[in-house]
């Protein structure tokens, strides 16, 4: 049997991860030529992607959390790969993996790396001001916590950390102007939280964007207001975890440019981002991804890939 051929790129800080190593031999066992890179400091996720297209490979595999995910989407979409498009596969080894959560994409480590087997999907990217992203940009309170969640705690305590770190800050909840506009389609006001994009969780499990599809051509939006009588109220029900999705106002868009004058706080995908006015506009089958056929994030009919013009 002929081989099959992809190269791992791996978090430098899952270099002695024992599952990995088991896995990643048993892919060589069953045919694969598996290479492994691995990222040290910034900037080495897209370094090694146009190293590996340059070498020939065409199938990705990106190891890490979402962040991790994001710099490799982004160097793939944003490569020049010839004829032949490269494809992008998902190793979730992060403390949320809300993308990788919410397509459907197995945590355990041999059945992460057998979606290699599965043929890609193309699936849509959002870009913020050029900036590319897989999953979701998020504002207001939620980016404030993930950005202030620490490494130390993600490690004692996953995905809890999130959770925790959020509530004890609620003392700090506050809401933030912002005014969003969109083809048919305008909103301004208070806001405790916003979620852009085509993932439908964030921040460690949150969910923001329930019906999102990643492969529909267009960006869920959705905002929490927070007029201002509110905000002791919205503490109590975000603590419950109950009576907050029917306060959600929600579009599906092919672009949104959102401002606010006093500054928003923007995670994209994990990077921090601050910003005045920003544009967000959804790229349609900018990637090919190997996700399962069964994937809560696929509308159900293939989506064509599109040839980018030279």
């Amino acid at each position: 049997m002929a081989k099959r051929r992809a190269i791992l790129i791996l978090h430098g800080k899952q270099s002695l991860n024992e599952q990995v190593r088991e896995a990643v031999q048993r892919k060589r066992d069953q045919g694969w030529e598996l290479d492994v890179r691995l990222t040290w400091e910034a900037g080495d996720a897209q370094r090694l992607v146009g190293e590996a297209l340059a070498a020939g490979h065409r199938q990705i595999v990106a190891g890490g959390g979402d962040g991790t995910l994001r710099d490799i989407a982004e160097a793939l979409a944003l490569s020049e790969y010839g004829a032949e498009p490269p494809s992008l596969a998902i190793l979730p080894l992060g403390t949320a993996n809300d993308f990788a959560r919410a397509a459907g994409v197995p945590l355990e480590v041999d059945d992460a790396l057998d979606l290699l087997d599965v043929p890609p999907r193309a699936v849509d990217l959002g870009a913020a001001d050029g900036r590319l992203f897989l999953n979701m940009a998020t504002g207001g309170f939620g980016s404030q916590v993930t950005a202030n969640t620490s490494e130390d705690l993600k490690k004692v305590l996953g995905g809890a950390a999130y959770l925790f770190t959020g509530l004890s800050r609620f003392s700090e909840l506050h809401s933030a102007y912002g005014e969003l506009s969109g083809p048919d389609f305008h909103w301004s006001g208070e806001l405790l939280a916003l979620g852009i994009g085509n993932g439908r969780q964030a921040g460690g499990g949150h969910v923001l964007c329930p019906g999102a599809l990643a492969d529909d051509g267009l960006l869920d939006v959705s905002i929490l207001p927070a007029p201002q009588e509110l905000v002791g109220t919205l503490k109590g029900l975000l603590a419950g975890g109950l009576g907050i999705e029917n306060m959600f106002i929600r579009a599906r868009l092919p672009w949104v440019e959102l401002k606010s004058a006093q500054g928003l706080d923007i995670n994209l995908d994990g990077e921090p981002l601050s910003c005045q006015q920003l544009r967000f506009e959804a790229r349609p089958a900018a990637l090919r991804v190997h996700l399962p056929a069964s994937s809560p994030l696929l509308g159900g009919s293939e989506t064509p890939w599109l040839s980018r013009p030279d």
